[in-house]
This record gives structure tokens, C-alpha cells and sequence, in this order.
């Protein structure tokens, strides 16, 4: 069987940016002092185009704030045209970004107390952030914590779009949403139309599956021709039945939207007859996890940059820093991913870590002390909860310093 490319080295094959932009990068930010992250704002811009282009206008893009995790940047993309509102993480989150921004559905149910509380009674708040509920019990919740002499809350039903097999024995996505199909769909619905206090204004489904897994892995071509094969099942079964479901909601009530899909599934969601929006964000930074598609491949634009602080012997440099690992399953492609300069790769018995990353091959050879390397995290947003600020690059200068979330005080979660 086939090999694919190393994980340890710089992605895939023809994912990176060009030698003369990396070139170009590393000269406009040679005065500045690692850690620092750096967004090529030319290639940000081209990813939010491409993203809105991917739609064929079937759909509109909700921005997904958790994979861009900066205010500044936030507005630059949500502000394009072919994009409306934005996906939040937390109640705390959606409640900072709904003081200008008027359309924010929170992609996870909330159990914070405190954040409840506000939103009830703030009517602007309430008129601007939509809940996402799964439950009856999740209704229970909120109007235990906040009684019901208040104004109407929002909410979006979290339709589980995970591909289930074998009478449910086999389950293939994320474990999400109990709402699986559209009986449980109308069920909840009418739950929620019949209780005061609440108003019903979407519904979502988030394919973790088909949008979250590139089809074109390292490893054997079995194992592709698997995730394809599973990608190309699950979407034809969670096209029927999510437009059962929908039809089984509107049965009880209308809706403002339908999102479902992210970064990696936008065609294919998008072509769906009843989705109106495409919730993404990855695709703005294009991280490592995303050099592994066939159908698109965003330009890396989010970057962070270590220094060479030893070197043990002639054939390694040794940076400090760098174990910047991305969440979810741990494997190497949670690593971050050698950027620049071009032809380093790390130990495999060390990989990226706390303290130090000893990278090898040919380009370790010439690097001096506090000399930069440049890596790109395997996943969008968590970069920005390292980093207080992000350098902005356009053309061949630092056009830009903007605050993370993290820069501005949040660390939401």
C-alpha cells in the first residue's frame, strides 16, 4: 500500500505558500521578537472570497468566531459580502460580540448561570443571540435560572447530522445533538412553540464527518478510498433526512435559517435545497488539518514564529517552544506543522514541545541563534489562545497589531 506525506514535515504537497511569499513574510516581521503570530492578511482576504465563492450564492456564510478568535478580524470577514451573522462558542462569547454585531447563534448549548442572567435581561442581548437547545431539559434549565417574566429567548434546534449504521450500533461523527430524526425534530419543535418565553428562529446541524475530515489523509489508499466512501453515504443520508426534519420544524413554525456544514463540506452543504447558511471559519487561517481536501485547499495565512535558542549538534536546531497542539484525538496530525525555512522537519521522538523543538534536515544545518522558524497550528482559532496580539502582513509590510480574545482579557473557554 501507498504512503502519504509526513505528518512532521510541512504539510502536503503544494499546501503551503510559495517560497517568495514566506520569504517575504519572514522579512516584514525579522525585527520582531518570537513567540509571535503573524496573519497574511493578502491570503485572509483570498480564503473569505473563496469561501463565499464555494457557495455558488446557494447559501450565505455564518462566520464561526471560535476559529478566528480576534474582534478585528472578525469584522473584516463578517463585513464582506456573502456573509450574515456569526456562529459563537460560548453565551459569554456571543453575549461581548452582540454588543455590534445583531445576529449571533451560539453553536452549543449553555448551562452558565451568570451569562443567562444577562441575556435575560438585556432585550437587546435578546433580540440578537439565539440559544442552541437539544433538549426540553435544556428549556427547564434556562427558565429555572431566569424565570419567565422576561423577554422571549431565541433558540436553534441542534439536529445530529452524524451517520448512524446498524441500527444505531454504529455511529460515525461527532457525539452531539439526541435530535437525530425528523419524529424528534417536529417533537422538540413544538415543544418550544408551545412554551412561553421562547421563540424558535433555526435550526443546525454541524457534519463533523464529512466537513471536519479531509478526504485526502496521509496513509494508505484503503484508507482513503474508507473516508470517502463514508463521506459520500453519510451525505446522501443526512440530505433526506435533513430535509425531513426541516419540513417536520416548518410544519410547527417558521424559521430565519437553516446552517449546517462548515470549512471543509461548503459545496456540498450549500447545494442542499433547504440550508440557507454555511457555518466556517477555519478556512479564513487554513490550518494544517486543512491541507488534506481535494475539492479546495485555503492559503495559509496564520502563522506563529519560534527562535532558535541552541543547537545540540551540527545537524539539529533546537527552538524554544512550539508544542502548540491542536485538540481533539491525539496523533501527529495535531502537531503543528514546519512552515518555513523550507526542509525542516521534527524529531519524531520528540515532536513539538513544551519547551523546545529540535527540528532536522537540511535547512536546520544553516541556522544560527535566534534565527525564526515559522510554524502553522493544526487548528484555526486555538492559536489566538497563546498570543495576545496578532501581526498583520499585507504585501511586504506589517500593515497592523490587533488583539486576540485573549489579548482584550476573554479567555471564554
Amino acid at each position: 500500500m501507498m504512503s502519504g506525506p509526513d505528518l512532521t514535515r510541512a504539510g502536503s504537497p503544494g499546501a503551503d505558500t510559495g517560497d517568495a511569499r514566506m520569504a517575504q513574510l519572514a522579512k516584514a516581521t525579522e525585527h520582531l521578537d518570537p513567540p509571535f503570530a503573524v496573519v497574511d492578511l493578502d491570503a485572509f482576504d483570498a480564503n473569505a472570497a473563496d469561501l463565499v465563492r464555494r457557495t455558488y450564492g446557494q447559501a450565505t456564510i455564518r462566520l464561526a468566531s471560535k476559529s478566528v478568535r480576534s474582534r478585528d478580524l472578525i469584522r473584516r470577514a463578517a463585513g464582506r459580502p456573502g456573509y450574515r451573522g456569526i456562529l459563537a462558542f460560548t453565551l459569554p462569547e456571543a453575549l461581548w460580540l452582540a454588543e455590534e454585531h445583531t445576529d449571533v447563534v451560539i453553536g452549543y448549548p449553555t448551562t452558565d448561570r451568570t451569562a443567562l442572567k444577562q441575556l435575560a435581561a438585556d432585550e437587546q442581548a435578546a433580540s440578537r443571540v439565539t440559544l442552541m437547545i437539544d433538549s426540553i431539559r435544556q428549556l427547564d434549565f434556562v427558565d429555572e435560572m431566569v424565570g419567565t417574566s422576561r423577554p422571549d429567548i431565541r433558540v436553534c434546534i441542534d439536529l445530529d447530522a452524524s451517520l448512524e449504521l446498524a441500527g444505531g450500533r454504529l455511529h460515525l461523527g461527532p457525539y452531539r445533538s439526541p435530535v437525530h430524526s425528523a419524529r424528534q425534530a417536529g417533537t422538540l419543535a413544538r415543544a418550544i412553540t408551545d412554551r412561553a418565553g421562547f421563540r424558535l428562529a433555526g435550526v443546525m446541524s454541524y457534519e463533523g464527518q464529512i466537513a471536519g475530515l479531509g478526504d485526502n489523509q496521509p496513509g494508505s489508499l484503503l484508507k482513503r478510498a474508507a473516508i470517502r466512501a463514508m463521506q459520500r453515504i453519510s451525505a446522501g443520508e443526512l440530505a433526506e433526512r435533513r430535509a425531513e426534519a426541516i419540513a417536520a420544524v416548518e410544519a410547527v413554525a417558521p424559521l430565519e435559517f437553516v446552517n449546517g456544514g462548515g470549512t471543509g463540506s461548503v459545496e456540498q452543504t450549500a447545494a442542499e435545497h433547504v440550508i440557507t447558511e454555511i457555518g466556517a471559519g477555519s478556512g479564513l487561517y487554513g490550518p494544517g488539518l486543512f491541507d488534506f481536501y481535494r475539492r479546495f485547499r485555503p492559503r495559509p495565512a496564520a502563522y506563529f514564529v519560534m527562535s532558535v535558542v541552541r543547537r545540540p549538534n551540527a545537524r539539529i536546531a533546537t527552538v524554544l517552544g512550539g508544542g502548540w497542539i491542536a485538540s481533539g484525538s491525539p496523533g501527529l496530525d495535531r502537531q503543528p506543522t514546519l512552515s518555513w525555512p523550507r526542509g525542516l522537519r521534527m524529531n519524531p521522538r520528540e515532536g513539538a514541545g513544551e519547551v523546545q523543538t529540535p527540528v532536522l534536515g537540511a535547512a536546520a544545518h544553516g541556522l544560527r541563534l535566534g534565527d525564526h522558524v515559522w510554524f502553522r497550528h493544526a487548528k484555526a482559532g486555538e492559536l489566538c489562545e497563546r498570543v495576545n496580539t496578532l501581526h498583520l502582513v499585507s504585501g511586504a509590510d506589517v500593515v497592523a497589531k490587533v488583539p486576540t480574545y485573549r489579548g482584550e482579557g476573554h479567555a471564554f473557554l
